[in-house]
């Protein structure tokens, strides 16, 4: 039996590009661990870039904490707001891996409560589909949904994506990420 997966996602805006960004955000402490199974990934609107980081676990083996580290310099730093979603259970899982160069993903987040994946698969006729329902009480949404959808289709599944009121969406492009040890 699959030991059930737990997916951290903590999420920036910041007008900072993925490389300014990425000196930035490793500077954050993590959770012993944390960064074994980890994937950035940037959307950009008007100049501001959102970022979205998610941490992959099994039940039971983390306690994520995620803090910036103190710094003794006064110089001003790059405004980044940091907001920690909370933790989800993946629930079905088509995917797993990076896009390929011909996709783009697009996450779906929804303050709803998960009730039925039924409708949201009818969208998965355009890419594949990852569903996380949230683990933990204090989660900022219900659930989320991870697309993966060819470039040629993007335009048709967003507007057939916005016939469900309920969801914050946006696209985004994976980020290449050096791990240190």
């Amino acid at each position: 039996m699959v030991k059930d997966k737990i997916v951290q996602f903590v999420s920036f805006e910041t007008p900072l590009d993925e490389e300014q960004f990425i000196t930035q955000w490793e500077q954050y402490n993590r959770s012993v661990n944390s960064d074994l199974d980890v994937t950035l990934h940037q959307s950009e609107k008007n100049g501001q870039f959102n970022y979205i980081a998610l941490h992959r676990y099994a039940a039971g083996e983390l306690k994520f904490s995620f803090t910036r580290a103190k710094k003794s310099s006064r110089n001003a730093e790059p405004q980044i707001k940091a907001k920690q979603a909370g933790g989800y259970l993946l629930v079905e899982e088509q995917r797993a891996g990076e896009t390929h160069p011909d996709e783009k993903k697009v996450f779906a987040f929804s303050t709803a409560v998960f009730t039925k994946a039924a409708d949201y698969k009818l969208l998965a006729q355009y890419g594949k589909l990852n569903i996380y329902n949230a683990y933990y009480e204090n989660c900022q949404y219900g659930f989320i949904l991870e697309f993966f959808v060819k470039g040629s289709q993007l335009p048709a599944f967003l507007e057939q994506l916005q016939t469900f009121d309920h969801f914050t969406t946006g696209v985004f492009k994976e980020c290449a990420l050096q791990h240190h040890q």
